[in-house]
C-alpha cells in the first residue's frame, strides 16, 4: 500500500507553503529537507530496512502541519531581563519542540512501524541502542544543528561533542539525552528526552571548556515526556511551566503554569535492588522512609526505571528521587551534563533541591562530557533530611 503522505520531502513542501513566522528561515527550511526519510538519518542500516519500514514513522497529520511552530510566550521575566534579546532562544527552543513532536509520533506507532528492539548497536555508555534509540539522537541532531543558533552539541549516543559548521553556527550549546529510559520502550512504559542549554558568551571556535562548566551556567533546561500524554516542561531560569500536546492541534498547550513541588513529600523513588551496595547514610534513609521513628506513616515507594516519569511524578506530588552510588558504580550511575544538571535546573527552579552527596549538584564542573554523578533531587524538606545524614557520616569520619 502506498504511503498516504509520501516521503518527508512532501510534508516538508507543505510547511513551506503556509504561512507562518517559525518557518521563514532557510536554516529551519532545511530541517526538512534533510530529514527525507530513516534513510538519511541512518544510512548504515539496510536498504530494505531503510525504505519499507521506517518513513511512515515521521509523518505528523496535516492538521498539526496547519499549526505555527512556536513556543508559548511563558517568560516575560527574561524580556523585562534581557531587552536586548533578539529571541534566538525562542527559535532554538522551537526546534526543540519540533523534535519532541517527531519523536512523539515515532513512539506512539513504535510497534506499527516495527521500531521496537534493538538496533544491533551499542553506544558510548556501553549499552545496548534500540532502535528509536538511534532514530531519535538523529532527529534532534538534524533539528538542532539546523536551527543556525547552535555551535556545539553533547548527545548521551555519540562518543565525542558534535560541532557544528560554521555555515549554520550559533551561540549556543545544547547537551542532550534523546530518549531516556529506553529499556522501557518495548512495554510502553514512559520514557522522554531531557536537554539543557548554555549560552556561549565569547567569539571565535568553540571548545569543550565551554560545555565542561557547573550547572549554575545553563540558561534554559528541560524535558519531554511521552506517555499517556506528551508533556514539555521548561525552565528558562524564570520557575518552571509545563505543556501538553494537544493532538488535534499539533500543539504544546500551557496545562501546569508556575510549577512548584511541594515542600515534602510521601513518595521515595529508588532502584532498591541495588540497596546491598549502597553506603550508610542511603540506607538509613531509605530505612526511615519505610520504617520513620517518629510513629508518621510510612512513604510510598514509586519507581519506573525511567528518569523522566520518575522526576515528573516527583515534581508534581514532591517526595525524592535517588540514583546513589554504590559498589558498582562508585562515581554515580546518571550522566552529569544531560540527565543530573538539566534535572537538577528544573527541581530548583520548582523550589526543590538537588544533592550528590557531597555537594549542591549545580556547583559540580565535570571533567568530561560524559561524567556521571550520584544524584538526590526532590522536596526541599527531604533532601534536606538526606543531607543531614551525610553531613553526619563525614563528623564520624
Amino acid at each position: 500500500m502506498n504511503l498516504i503522505f509520501g516521503t518527508l520531502r512532501q510534508i516538508s513542501s507543505i510547511f513551506k507553503s503556509l504561512d507562518v513566522l517559525t518557518v521563514e528561515t532557510p536554516e529551519f527550511e532545511s530541517f526538512f529537507d534533510e530529514i527525507i526519510c530513516f534513510e538519511t538519518l541512518n544510512p548504515n542500516l539496510s536498504k530494505s530496512t531503510r525504505t519499507d519500514e521506517f518513513p511512515v514513522v515521521l509523518k505528523p497529520s496535516i492538521e498539526a502541519m496547519k499549526i505555527a511552530l512556536k513556543v508559548a510566550h511563558v517568560e516575560p521575566c527574561r524580556a523585562c531581563r534581557y531587552p536586548e534579546s533578539r529571541g534566538d532562544l525562542t527559535i532554538l527552543l522551537s526546534h526543540i519542540v519540533l523534535g519532541c513532536k517527531f519523536v512523539c509520533s515515532a513512539v506512539n506507532k513504535a510497534g506499527l512501524a516495527k521500531l521496537i528492539g534493538l538496533a544491533g548497536e551499542t553506544n558510548v555508555q556501553g549499552e545496548e541502542q534500540k532502535k528509536l534509540d538511534v532514530l531519535s539522537n538523529e532527529v534532534f541532531i538534524k533539528a538542532l544543528t539546523s536551527s543556525g543558533r547552535t555551535c556545539m552539541l553533547v548527545s548521551e549516543e555519540d562518543e565525542e561533542a558534535i560541532f557544528v559548521e560554521p555555515s549554520k553556527r550559533g551561540r549556543y550549546i545544547v547537551v542532550f539525552d534523546p530518549l531516556d529510559g529506553s529499556s522501557n520502550i518495548d512495554c510502553g512504559v514512559s520514557i522522554g528526552t531531557i536537554f539543557g542549554i548554555y549560552l556561549v558568551e565569547k567569539n571565535g571556535e568553540p571548545t569543550l571548556d565551554d560545555v565542561l562548566q557547573s550547572g549554575n551556567s545553563m540558561v534554559a533546561a528541560g524535558y519531554c515526556m511521552y506517555g499517556s500524554s506528551c508533556m514539555f516542561v521548561l525552565s528558562t531560569g524564570c520557575g518552571v511551566n509545563g505543556f501538553t500536546l494537544d493532538p488535534s492541534l499539533g500543539e504544546f498547550i500551557l496545562t501546569h503554569p508556575d510549577l512548584k513541588i511541594p515542600t515534602k513529600g510521601k513518595i521515595y523513588s529508588v532502584n532498591e535492588g541495588n540497596a546491598k551496595n549502597w553506603d550508610a547514610p542511603t540506607a538509613k534513609y531509605v530505612e526511615s522512609c519505610k520504617f520513620p521513628k517518629d510513629g508518621s506513616s510510612p512513604k510510598s515507594l514509586r519507581y519506573v526505571g525511567s528518569m523522566v516519569a520518575d522526576i515528573h511524578r516527583t515534581l508534581l506530588y514532591g517526595g525524592i528521587f535517588l540514583y546513589p552510588a554504590d559498589q558498582k558504580n562508585p562515581n554515580g550511575k546518571l550522566r552529569v551534563l544531560y540527565e543530573v544538571f538539566p534535572m537538577s535546573f528544573l527541581m530548583e527552579q520548582a523550589g526543590g533541591q538537588s544533592f550528590t552527596g557531597k555537594q549542591r549538584a549545580l556547583d559540580l564542573v565535570p571533567n568530561m562530557i560524559h561524567d556521571r554523578s550520584p544524584i538526590f533531587l526532590g522536596s526541599y524538606d527531604d533532601v534536606e533530611e538526606i543531607k543531614a545524614l551525610y553531613a553526619g557520616e563525614e563528623k564520624e569520619v
